[in-house]
């Protein structure tokens, strides 16, 4: 009995020379380690609120739009912007605005809201949806090298062809049909064969004539 007091003995004396030498490491890994967890749980529980409440603004900016309310829906958009900005509603948002601006007539306000979408879209397709818009705004407005920057944004593969082709209209109305009719067909060739939007690019192709 008396050996495994002693047994006993050492391993507890063991315990505690180790315990003075870690134990502060291991009270702070497990700090760490609730911190992290609580953290993280606090961080998704923030998201979905942030959500949630960008969501019902969100709802106000669709319902102004829905009325064709430009002052209110640029107002709400705003606010989306503003507080909810890392949400995908901030785009979203910005493109109902500028839809709203546009149509008021006011192409520059219209720009500067697709100009935001474009840079701070949280998905590839949005932003590039908002590139497009705007090139066609400064298309409208005949500011044509504001067209062609907005084309040159980074824009996911299923959207060569829409890039292509309003590049192609770009050239048309600069009157340089040899690089419209070459934007187009870079259109075409990417444009799926089933696509029904393949005859309107065509006819833009072989109205410029030449090839």
């Amino acid at each position: 009995m008396a050996v495994y007091d002693l047994e006993e003995q050492e391993s507890i004396a063991a315990l505690n020379a180790w315990w003075a030498q870690y134990g502060r490491l291991v009270i702070a890994a497990a700090v760490a380690f609730v911190l992290g967890v609580g953290g993280i749980q606090g961080w998704r529980h923030w998201k979905s609120k942030q959500s949630m409440q960008a969501a019902a603004v969100f709802g106000e900016v669709e319902d102004a739009a829905r009325v064709g309310d430009s002052a209110k829906t640029a107002d709400m958009a705003g606010r989306v912007r503003k507080d909810f900005a890392r949400t995908a509603y901030g785009a979203r948002a910005a493109l109902l605005a500028a839809k709203a601006s546009f149509d008021a007539g006011k192409p520059d306000e219209a720009a500067d809201w697709l100009a935001w979408a474009a840079d701070n879209a949280r998905d590839p397709q949005t932003a590039a949806l908002a590139a497009l818009r705007l090139a066609g705004v400064r298309l409208d407005q005949k500011k044509y090298p504001e067209a062609l920057q907005a084309l040159e944004r980074a824009h996911p593969e299923p959207f060569a062809a829409l890039f292509a082709d309003a590049r192609g209209d770009v050239m048309v109305a600069q009157g340089n049909p040899e690089e419209a009719r070459k934007a187009y067909q870079v259109a075409l060739d990417k444009l799926p064969k089933s696509s029904a939007y393949r005859n309107v690019v065509e006819i833009k192709r072989d109205a410029l004539g030449g090839g």
